[in-house]
Order: structure tokens, then sequence, then C-alpha cells
């Protein structure tokens, strides 16, 4: 399964251009179109443009959104949009599907630098979080789905948009049980952009319960947040290209490419600036492969392929 993680919520796609504009309703595709299915249940599916993003991107502050980012000529499109528009419908309001036709919008596909498609992203609180690119099973569709909650409820984005005319789900489904203290304290941390102290209060609560997986979590995603804070994407790559010895270097544009949602990127720099260190330091190299490699869950089939070329390189 792929794994959202919230290390990407703060990741270098920059859809800043596009805020502050209106979406528009979802409508019937041109005849003929390979776009997912038309139409919206009570404002579930909205067809965006470049115009119109900046409301989705807003909208996302409450509510999670998935971005389709899709094409006539994509035969994976016809496959995979109308599989996620049935999960996406399934979850009562409490997700909005954003359609994107990526050859009439360049500036969105620009903005989420998608060079293949079909592209599915989805945005918590106006943050980009990498789901999956191309044609995936209805099954894994529905896992990356739950995963989605889970992130934006750590998040605190709990809504949820009238569905044919119902009350807001939030109104009929139980409150969410409020946060353990020092878990609480780490999200007002990272929300205020304090990772210092978001790390001290993950290791606090897992000094206290060396099994809390939420923790455990939350404190690899909080240490990349603070690696890549302040970090310029095209200065850094610059730095790694002139120095492929460097290790931090090297490790920091890994950061930068796993929190963009360009996973395999990370793994595959990591992996060959193993295979080309000197055996004392290799396990500076490691040791970083192994804690993205929990970002991203064990589950996912990129980290089991990056496991399977490291144990190479070290038998």
């Amino acid at each position: 399964m792929t794994e959202i993680s919230a290390a990407a919520l703060r990741g270098a796609v920059d859809l800043s251009s596009l805020r502050g504009r209106s979406a528009q309703p979802a409508s019937a595709p041109a005849t003929g179109a390979a776009a997912p299915a038309a139409g919206g249940s009570g404002g579930v599916v909205v067809d965006v443009t470049d115009a119109t993003f900046g409301e989705i991107v807003e909208l996302s502050r409450s509510v999670p959104v998935v971005v389709d980012l899709w094409a006539e000529w994509c035969g994976p499109c016809k496959q995979l949009s109308p599989i996620i528009e049935k999960v996406t419908r399934e979850q009562n309001g409490r997700v909005v599907l954003a359609k994107v036709d990526v050859d009439a919008n360049p500036q969105i596909a620009q903005a989420f630098r998608a060079q293949s498609i079909p592209m599915v992203v989805a945005l918590i609180g106006g943050q980009p979080v990498p789901m999956f690119t191309g044609a995936v099973p209805e099954e894994q569709v529905r896992e990356v789905f739950a995963r989605l909650l889970e992130v934006a409820a750590q998040n605190g984005i709990t809504g949820a948009v009238p569905v044919d005319g119902a009350q807001e789900a939030t109104d009929a489904e139980p409150q969410e049980a409020p946060l353990p203290p020092l878990h609480a304290e780490a999200f007002e941390a990272i929300e205020a952009g304090d990772y210092a102290r978001a790390i001290v209060a993950y290791e606090k609560a897992l000094a206290e319960n060396p099994r809390d997986e939420d923790a455990k979590a939350g404190l690899g995603q909080v240490r990349l947040l603070d690696r890549v804070q302040g970090l310029d994407l095209q200065q850094v790559r610059a730095a790694a290209a002139a120095a492929p010895g460097d290790i931090d270097a090297q490790f920091q544009v890994a950061d930068l490419d796993l929190a963009g949602g360009h996973v395999d990127d990370a793994f595959g720099r990591l992996l060959d600036l193993f295979a080309a260190t000197a055996t004392d330091e290799r396990t500076r190299v490691r040791e970083r492969l192994v804690e993205l490699f929990d970002l991203i869950g064990p589950a996912d089939p990129r980290v089991a392929s990056a496991r399977t070329r490291l144990a190479s390189l070290l038998f």
C-alpha cells in the first residue's frame, strides 16, 4: 500500500500561485473525453481549473481533498478515475474529489510536478500529500483513503461537506477523541513551525511509552520537516551535483525529494550513495535509508524494492 505521510505536508510543492480563486461545481466533460465520471454529489466531486483551484486549496483546511490529475488521452486514467470517484462518494462527504485535466490546466500540473498521469495527490490544510501515481487496484485505493483520513485527523482536518442536502457528516458522527497531551503539544508546535519543540514532545511521549507507534511515526515525520525547513531545492540540488561524494549534500536532496513525494528518487539517490561510499561511512547512509523507509511504510512496494537492493549491496 502507498503510505500517506504527514511529513509531506510541508513539502517542496508550491501552490501559492493558485490560491485566492473560486472553484466551479463538477460538470459533464466534453463528449468522448476520457475524464472521470461527470457531476458531483453535494459538492463531493468537483471539476477545477487553473483559475478556480484556490478555493479547493482553502477547502482542504476543513476537509481533505483528493486531486485526480488526468488527461483525455490517458488510458490508465479511464481505469483509475471511476474507482477514485466511487471510493470518494463512499466517504459520505468526509473527502472531496477535485478532478483536473492537466492538458487544460498546466499551472496545476506544474505546481504538482506531474511527470506522469494518472497522478493522485491529497491536500490537507492547504499542503500536498502524495497518494499514488499510475493505475492501482480498488483495494489499494481504499487503503490509501483510510490512511488519508487518519493523517487528516492527526492534523485537525475532520470536517465534511453536505451530501445530497444532508447535514454535514460531522454533525452525525461522534466527536474525535482528544489527543494525548504530548501529542497535542507536538501538533501545536508543528502548526507554529516550531519543529524542535515538536521533536522534544514526541521524544517525551516515546520515553513514557516506547510502544507509542503514533509518537514514533510523528517523530520521524517532524524530524524530516525540521531538516527540510528553509532549504532551497535548486541550491541544494546544485550543491549535491557539484559534490556527489558529500553525504550531507545528498541527504538534503533525498529529504526534499521525499517531502515532495518523489520517493523513488530519494531512495535511488541514497542507494547509489551507499554503493559509492567507503565502508566506514556506510552506516550513516544505511541509517538514513532505514529512517526514510519507516516514514513511507513497510508495506509500500517502493520500500520493499529499495530494501532488496540495499540487502544486495550489504552482502
